[in-house]
């Protein structure tokens, strides 16, 4: 009896002390990754850096976010690195630590447009010898390839939209789009050099990814002169930017990748200070003007805008057009708009031809005050 509870107890003694050495055990462990974890916190954040041009085994040169390039060595233990991957280096002395995956179109969905638009041929007036150009140009390639390749030819890989704002720039590229069901991808020139220091190239190059990878797709640059304007002396380094991410633009025109049928089209107020390189035969190749409308097209637009309103008998869109004449195609929807409030203020639903007019006086009285507020800056 004695000897059982001897064993008893020893068996009972050992459990417990087994119960302590993992206790233990535990806590060592939990202590050790602490430890670990302080450590991590305490050392200095790796920076993300691109790689240009791959050397050796050993070492390679990386652009820094600022535009930076330095030579630096790799550390043991990193394989695979190649031109144009992204990398973590250390900030001391910049090594290259580890590799990692790019996050593909990183930011290019935020400040683009991508969209399927729904604008008709019938939804533009006053162009139709733009129209058929554009048509010809851009959405015949997109339709009938197989005429080309008959003909054994290639077609324009982008066309150049110039004049003044309002006169239907926008439009056109957006009803070939829906004609031909391309995805039609929006970007503002000057966003994209001013957002983007030292990203601007990389950001030139994903969206054309981009566009291969949603073909058939239309690229419409807007203000292509804050992208595109003659090169001058490089000063600043947003100079610099501007240039490298205008190389970029034209080394994805003109690269190895086919643009197929991706289609680019340029839109401007200022051809004038356009860079030649950009409009050259192979690149943006057919330039086409859209000016302010004629009588007949001013008529157009008038009964596009005014379809949907309830105009007074009698109504003469002959004459109307005639007080419209030289307003382009976005000052007219805004006095048919302004048109309409008049009526509203006089508690009509009927539009008449006074109404118009009125209207294109309050648009004009408006764009002169915005013309002397501009001026008032400089006073």
């Amino acid at each position: 009896m004695a000897r059982d509870y001897v064993e008893g107890g020893a068996f009972a003694l050992n459990n417990s002390t087994s119960d302590v050495e993992q206790e233990n055990r535990l806590l060592r462990e939990t202590i050790t990754q602490l430890k670990h974890e302080l450590d991590r916190y305490r050392s200095p954040a790796l920076l993300v850096a691109d790689v240009v041009e791959l050397v050796d085994d050993e070492n390679a040169i990386i652009v820094m976010p600022n535009g930076n390039k330095f030579f630096v060595d790799i550390a043991s233990g990193v394989d695979d690195v190649k031109n144009g991957d992204s990398v973590l280096v250390e900030q001391k002395n910049l090594t290259i630590v580890d590799k990692i995956s790019s996050t593909k179109r990183f930011n290019v969905d935020q400040f683009i447009i991508m969209n399927k638009p729904t604008t008709k041929w019938s939804d533009i007036g006053g162009l139709k010898r733009e129209v058929e150009e554009i048509r010809e140009v851009v959405e015949l390639p997109l339709k009938k390839p197989e005429l080309f390749e008959k003909v054994g030819i290639e077609p324009p890989k982008g066309i150049l939209l110039y004049g003044p704002p309002g006169t239907g720039k926008t439009l056109l590229a957006k009803a070939v789009a829906a004609s031909t069901n391309a995805t039609f991808i929006e970007i503002v020139g000057s966003e994209l050099v001013q957002k983007f220091i030292g990203e601007g190239a990389k950001l030139v190059k994903e969206i054309f990814d981009l566009a291969r990878e949603n073909a058939p797709a239309i690229i419409f640059i807007d203000e292509l002169d804050s992208l595109a304007a003659n090169r001058i002396e490089l000063g600043t380094s947003g100079e610099r930017e501007v240039q490298r991410t205008f190389m970029q633009f034209l080394a994805e025109i003109d690269g190895f990748k086919p643009l197929s049928n991706v289609k680019i089209i340029g839109c401007t107020n200022r051809k004038d200070i356009l860079d030649p390189a950009i409009l050259r035969p192979g690149r943006l190749d057919r330039h086409i003007e859209v000016g302010a409308p004629d009588i007949d097209g001013v008529e157009q637009i008038l009964k596009i805008h005014t379809k949907k309103m309830k105009l007074e008998k009698g109504f003469k869109y002959k004459a109307v057009a005639k007080e419209l004449v030289g307003l382009s195609g976005a000052e007219i929807k805004a006095a048919c708009t302004e048109a309409g409030y008049a009526a509203i203020r006089q508690n009509r639903h009927v539009i008449t031809a006074k109404d118009i007019v009125v209207g294109k006086e309050m648009v004009l009285r408006s764009e002169e005050l915005e013309g002397d507020e501009y001026m008032n800056m400089f006073s």
